[in-house]
């Protein structure tokens, strides 16, 4: 006995040994959700739409199939925003996003790609509920009858709150529900311009009962669970808008580094308004404090400043309002200019002539600002020739000129403009204007050997002109020959000596640029202006920067290096090395690029080829390795029933690959297996031998055994050849005792179609199905309540007779083999589930078979149905005991008419018995007992002894 069950056991191995076959295949994707959703629906037939509640969890799950393994990519498009959140090539990425908020709602994309076919995407939109807390306002209207002596006063009590989905409003007067027609005196309506928006509530021509407790109370309707929210307010003749008063000066002018203090006071107002401050409309400073309606700002700076506003609410009638502002003294960027005789085309100064020196500041506040002016450190004042003006509508304000007319040799001297604040608290800044004989305009040359100027990539360079002329002016650099920034980033440089420095140039900043006079500190007279060119240098840019070479022994192969740039461009020379030995060398002459080829690679001539390609700025290189490592195996993660129970205690598991270009490189001789658990540092190793050749997209198995319920294990696998070991991959096997299949993907989770029978089943989704011709039967949606989603469902339509069977069988499962040294596994349980839609005045029968490979023909039934069940989704489950691979095998027998179409979906088969299985008071079961599955093991054991006998 010993000796049949060995054989049995070596023909198991056998059968599921190494094998291959093509099983490259495109991705397929689609999305499931799991986390707090709290609705999950399709929107006009085109969209999903996943509905949550904000702060809850949002997980949403890529599954992907399609080899080799797909990568994924999560994205999310709202609007006109696109957020990418990650790339990814886990296997089943999920996207959690916890505590969900209301702007994370949108669309959200998964995208599988492997290089095989179009990329696939699906999409799922998710939309976020919430209820904010409701506000009401109030305003009031008073309309005046001229010819009669009273008043109307008609109240508006306001609420809104933002939600999603679109709120509900209703409203109490103390317990009393109101509503539109209830009272002669309330009037409830929602303005056309924001329905759904808000409600109002209109107390027309004020009566002593309307003064009253009003609760305005928003709902949801309770989707997702999100609760009604209230608010009370109390309306009495005391009610009245906000009023506030701002005890300080408008403006306030303070000194940098002072302590300014704001107080703001509530001054009528019912109920109690509250005050807040804000700065120009937005934030305050970080270091204000904030005591009541008191706001203080320690040490003050002119970054601080701005208008100061304190508002007071209510929520009845207008916020109040009050504001000043706050102005920081400041002197900055003092600067002159001479002006010549504007009357003589000469732009010397000249004795006889006029001549005006003009200077500037900028000051805060602009009118305090002063001037003065000195004559070698004395005091001047204007005179008939010493005219002193202090604003001039031609100039940009701030300015103060001193106009000397008809110079004299007496007048040559040092000339001072000191600017300075009325309230004092900051320094004044003082300018001095030197004018003699000596003082002439100036004039820009470049240095000799200056232009061109020749410089290196990642250098630093000084571009220089020279500036002659008293006083010198500030020169002002900028790009000649495009409209380009400079190198800090402005569209002009300013210089005091005329040198440009340009640290760590780039070849971009290849160019002309222009140096000229600024009319500050200078002359304001025409610029003079100079241009500098400027070269970098840099070496050449090639392609590949790096290469991996995959290469069998006695194999040709070529290398090319590509110059893409360089400057300059034809003086390059290369050379090729292998390692540190030089293989040959040489210079371009027209060509781009240069090539070394290997006849037959033999050992030696593994390793790390370089070109290096050189101009006088330095060389750029190519890198390849040339290696005979195998590629990294692709492990297969669309198999069915890879699972399956090896004992009560243990369970086997398919693994199965394909070798990534085995071709490449010599014959992969084994392949060397890793596996531990999880969380485990320990490897257990093994050698896989092969045969023969290795084809691409070949499947290769090996069964892994003796793997301990529930672990999860890490599985590496790593080819090797006479090279030695090639690049290695890995995965996590995970125990799962179930295998489910909702028909999403084209493939149908590996079912097939009986083709000896008069027809098959179709794949469908309600989304897309004609109901044309049978209106009265089959679902309007898969068993989720998706319109996208698809099931399997018989057409009972012309030309379909009534008898006429469409069988479809599932992929085939593996059960506990034989154990070699002769005991026998107990028989698994195994729960088999399926949801059916039988709704029509023709429906027919639902058969389930279980067909085992060790009873060929002989399919036993397990369960049945017949008949109109209703416009819904029901569920099925039933135990089965298989005592060898097997599948199951769901048969529709069309009835009558042609409203007879039957619909299944989500079938499922779980490891253990049915928990909780539905009620089945019209479901005939005819599922095996386990004492018929001994009978039949006895039964085969018999027919084996009786075969050796003979």
């Amino acid at each position: 006995m010993d000796i049949i069950f060995a054989l049995l056991w070596l023909l198991a191995a056998l059968f599921e040994g190494v094998f291959c076959q093509g099983i490259y295949a495109p991705p397929n994707v689609r999305i499931i959700h799991s986390g707090h959703a709290c609705n999950i629906e399709e929107e006009r037939y085109t969209e999903r739409v996943y509905t949550i509640r904000e702060g809850e969890t949002l997980e949403l799950t890529c599954l992907v199939s399609g080899h080799p393994r797909p990568q994924i990519r999560w994205t999310k498009t709202a609007g006109s925003a696109t957020d990418r959140f990650q790339d990814s090539s886990v296997f089943n990425e999920t996207l959690r996003i916890t505590r969900i908020q209301r702007h994370q709602g949108g669309r959200y994309y998964c995208k599988a790609e492997n290089g095989l076919g179009t990329p696939a995407i699906k999409s799922i939109r998710v939309d976020v509920y919430y209820l904010d807390d409701p506000i009401v306002t109030v305003h009031q209207s008073i309309g005046e009858a001229k010819e009669q002596f009273y008043y109307e006063r008609t109240v508006f009590l306001r609420c809104a709150a933002n939600s999603n989905p679109p709120v509900r409003y209703s409203w109490r007067r103390g317990r009393e529900f109101l509503s539109q027609g209830s009272d002669k005196g309330v009037e409830i309506y929602e303005p056309f311009f924001t329905q759904g928006e808000t409600k109002i509530l209109k107390l027309k021509n004020l009566r002593p009962q309307d003064y009253a407790n009003y609760t305005c109370t928003a709902s949801v309707r309770n989707v997702c669970g999100i609760p009604d929210k209230s608010v009370l307010f109390r309306l009495t003749n005391k009610t009245a808008s906000p009023s506030i008063k701002l005890l300080v000066e408008d403006p306030i002018v303070a000194n940098p580094g002072q302590t300014v203090t704001l107080v703001c006071i509530i001054s009528g107002g019912e109920p109690k308004p509250t005050l807040a401050w804000v700065r120009n409309g937005e934030e305050l400073p970080k270091k204000s404090v904030l005591n009541g309606g008191t706001l203080t700002i320690p040490a003050m700076s002119t970054d601080e400043a701005g208008v100061y506003s304190c508002v007071a609410n209510n929520n009845v009638g207008n916020p109040a309002k009050k504001s000043t502002n706050i102005v920081v003294r400041a002197l900055k960027k003092g600067r002159f200019w001479i002006t010549p005789d504007p009357y003589h085309n000469d732009d010397n100064i000249q004795i006889g002539r006029e001549v005006k020196i003009s200077c500037q500041v900028e000051a805060t506040p602009p009118e305090e600002l002063m001037f003065s002016w000195l004559k070698n450190g004395r005091p001047l004042r204007s005179s008939e020739r010493m005219v002193i003006t202090q604003t001039d509508p031609d100039v940009a304000p701030g300015t103060t000129n001193l106009d000397i007319i008809d110079l004299k040799f007496t007048d040559f001297g040092t000339y001072t403009c000191v600017a300075s604040l009325k309230n004092g608290g900051i320094p004044e800044i003082s300018i001095d204007v030197n004018i003699s004989s000596t003082t002439v305009p100036p004039n820009l040359t470049v240095p000799r050997g200056k232009s061109p100027l020749a410089t290196q990539e990642g250098d630093t360079v000084e571009l220089q002109c020279l500036v002659s002329g008293k006083p010198k002016p500030i020169i002002l650099w900028s790009r000649a020959d495009k409209e380009a920034p400079m190198p800090d980033g402005n569209m002009q440089t300013e210089s005091y000596d005329g040198v440009l420095r340009i640290v760590n140039v780039s070849r971009e900043m290849t160019g002309t640029y222009r140096c000229q006079t600024s009319q500050y500190n200078g002359f304001n007279v025409k610029p003079r202006e100079a241009i500098v060119e400027l070269i970098v240098l840099y070496p050449p840019a090639v392609e590949p920067v790096y290469t991996e070479i995959r290469q069998g022994l006695g194999r040709p192969f070529s290398l090319s290096c590509r110059v893409l740039r360089a400057h300059p461009s034809r003086v390059l020379t290369y050379e090729w090395k292998l390692g540190t030995r030089l293989l040959t060398t040489g210079k371009f002459d027209t060509r781009d690029e240069t090539e070394y080829h290997v006849k037959s690679l033999n050992r030696e001539g593994y390793g790390a080829y370089t070109c290096d390609i050189t101009n006088e700025a330095g060389a750029g290189r190519c890198t390849f390795l040339v290696t005979g490592k195998a590629f990294a195996p692709e492990f297969y993660y669309d198999t069915y029933s890879a699972l399956w129970q090896n004992k009560p205690r243990v369970y086997g598991f398919k693994l199965q690959w394909t070798q990534m270009n085995p071709n490449a490189v010599d014959r992969i001789m084994a392949y060397r297996l890793g596996i531990k658990q999880t969380g485990h540092q320990r490897w257990w190793e093994q050698e896989i031998p092969t045969e023969d050749n290795i084809q691409k997209g070949e499947l290769l198995t090996y069964n892994l055994t003796e793997l301990i319920k529930p672990e999860a294990y890490q599985v590496r696998l790593t080819p090797i050849t006479r090279f030695g070991e090639g690049d290695s991959t890995e995965r996590i096997i995970h125990y799962s005792g179930k295998f489910q299949c909702g028909f999403e993907e084209d493939t149908i989770c590996m079912f097939t179609q009986d083709k000896t029978e008069e027809f098959d089943w179709t794949r469908h989704s309600a989304a897309t199905r004609d109901t044309k011709y049978t209106p009265n039967t089959g679902p309007s949606s898969d068993r989720s309540g998706s319109k996208q989603g698809f099931y399997m469902y018989i057409e009972t339509s012309r030309p379909r007779l009534e008898g006429d069977k469409a069988r479809l069988f599932t992929p085939s499962f593996n059960v506990a083999p034989k154990n070699p040294y002769g005991n026998v596994a107990p028989n698994p349980t195994y729960c088999f589930s399926f949801y059916y839609h039988m709704y029509g005045k023709h429906i027919g029968t639902l058969n389930v078979y279980l067909r085992q490979k060790t009873q060929t023909g002989q399919d036993t039934t397990v369960w049945t149905l017949s008949g109109n069940q209703g416009d819904r989704w029901r569920q099925a489950r039933v135990n089965i005991n298989p005592t060898s691979s097997f599948q199951m095998v769901l048969e529709g027998i069309r009835g009558s008419g042609i409203e007879g179409d039957i619909a299944i979906d989500d079938v499922a088969i779980e490891e253990g018995e049915c928990r909780d299985p539905p009620p089945s008071s019209n479901i005939r079961s005819l599922a095996s007992s386990a004492a018929v599955h001994l009978w039949q093991l006895c039964l085969t054991l018999l027919l084996l002894l009786v075969g050796l006998r003979r």
